[in-house]
């Protein structure tokens, strides 16, 4: 019999997680180039807003699993609702009760959704969006805005990215870029294109607002968006990753009065439990059914998994804490304040042109720059270590529910120690101060 091998003592976690694992992780924005060298190396257990380390040290986390966690760790309500599932069987051989419920309770919410099919990530629900926009328009071409980071792991995005290595050119041809918030580039882009694209696909904001409608008053860009895509008849599709469950509990969509073809959401509909979704109209949707005779099928999502009761009765959970908390208006409201206090303890230690707290509160950004205005990976990672020693883990700023006023007041004296070595550092040389590697951006060409 072979037995499995001994585990080192020597080696680090990280390591032994990059001998097993590829990068070191299921997503490379957890991998050892986003963090400090002092980041711990691997978690064990998150409860609330805090986080431990193998060794049981304790981090107030404002990365709250990559966005996926809106209420907090381990909240009780959500986990005892899968644990429900679970003792129910977890997954069945035909469609369960609460995959039923959990498809009514969303398209009974976003008021463009009215059909949806689950899956266990963003990337396979925006690429099946993208499939379903290429058989209901019978074209090739893909539009996706290039001022928002992600979208998919699937070829016909990475291809378009630095990141291509291993797509074929006529994959990566197949996908054109526009930029955000200019409708009149927009429009010249399909004035080009439009008959031969199927779909466009964008998120509703990541940092700046949708500017003022250059076709109708009193609307915005989003919906110049909306109307260019039903004049050219292009399946408009609104990735929903981030901005919903976060932006407003009915998706971006509904604080922007917009109505997309088709929507994807994921992250915090499950508070951390794995769930993501495609909705939309039922006749673009309707194509992946099975019940119109002589139609030619859309094979849409078909995963053993997709439809895992546990997750889906975290979603339901999720979905009834939202009803009875007001957990948008926490995440606007704290936020609004962590921004205020970055920005006023930057001013008292002479940095408010280095450190930069800004974008939506719901969803705050934190940009470093150097002397010269440019933004700095070094000044970042500075940033982020010195955060680690006062035991706060900022690699962005995601909130959640459990996030209050203790835990601003932690901020505010991680802040006035970190921000007074940064302050040094600036004056003397940042190399002087930065223990390991600066962190790196996930998109590069190179490692």
């Amino acid at each position: 019999m072979n037995l499995p091998a001994k585990k080192t003592a020597s080696k680090s976690y990280q390591q032994r997680l990059k001998a097993v694992i590829p990068g070191g992780a299921h997503t490379y924005s957890r991998g050892s180039d986003q963090f400090p060298a002092n980041a711990p190396e691997i978690l064990s257990s998150g409860s609330g807003v805090y986080v431990k380390d193998a060794e049981g040290n304790e981090f107030l986390d404002f990365g709250m699993a990559l966005r996926s966690v809106a209420i907090g760790y381990a909240e009780s309500s959500v986990n005892n609702a899968a644990i429900q599932q679970v003792m129910a069987g977890n997954n069945l051989t035909r469609a369960s009760l609460i995959e039923l419920e959990a498809a009514e309770r969303l398209t009974g919410m976003i008021a463009s959704a009215e059909m949806v099919k689950f899956t266990k990530n963003g990337s396979t629900a925006v690429s099946a969006a993208v499939k379903l926009a290429r058989a209901y328009t019978g074209r090739k071409l893909v539009l996706r805005c290039s001022d928002h980071p992600f979208f998919s792991f699937d070829d016909w995005f990475i291809g378009s990215t630095v990141i291509n290595r291993g797509i074929p050119e006529e994959i990566s041809g197949l996908t054109i870029t526009f930029p955000y918030n200019d409708a009149q580039a927009l429009q010249s882009i399909l004035a080009e294109h439009g008959s031969g694209i199927a779909c466009l696909v964008m998120e509703a904001a990541t940092t700046e607002e949708p500017v003022a409608s250059i076709f109708e008053q009193g609307k915005s860009y989003l919906n110049d968006v909306e109307l260019l895509c039903k004049k050219y008849g292009i399946v408009f599709i609104l990735d929903e990753m981030i901005t919903g469950f976060r932006w407003h509990q009915y998706g971006a969509q509904a604080l922007y009065n917009i109505q997309p073809d088709l929507t994807t959401f994921g992250k915090a509909m499950a508070n951390g439990f794995s769930v993501a979704a495609v909705a939309g109209k039922r006749d673009i949707m309707d194509l992946g059914s099975i019940d119109e005779a002589g139609q030619e099928r859309v094979f849409l999502l078909s995963t053993t998994h997709g439809a895992e009761m546990s997750g889906l009765g975290a979603f339901v959970a999720t979905m009834d804490f939202y009803d009875n908390h007001d957990v948008i208006g926490h995440m606007w409201e704290f936020g609004k304040k962590l921004k205020l206090l970055i920005n006023r303890k930057a001013l008292e230690h002479g940095l408010k042109d280095n450190l930069i707290a800004s974008g939506f509160d719901c969803s705050p950004g934190v940009t470093l720059k150097d002397h010269d205005g440019k933004v700095s990976m070094l000044l970042r990672t500075l940033f982020m270590q010195e955060m680690l020693k006062s035991q706060v883990m900022m690699p962005w700023v995601s909130i959640a529910y459990h996030h209050g006023e203790k835990e601003l007041k932690h901020v505010e004296r991680a802040l006035d120690q970190s921000l007074t070595i940064i302050r040094k550092a600036l004056d003397d040389g940042i190399g002087q101060y930065l223990i390991g590697e600066p962190v790196k951006p996930v998109f590069r060409q190179y490692n």
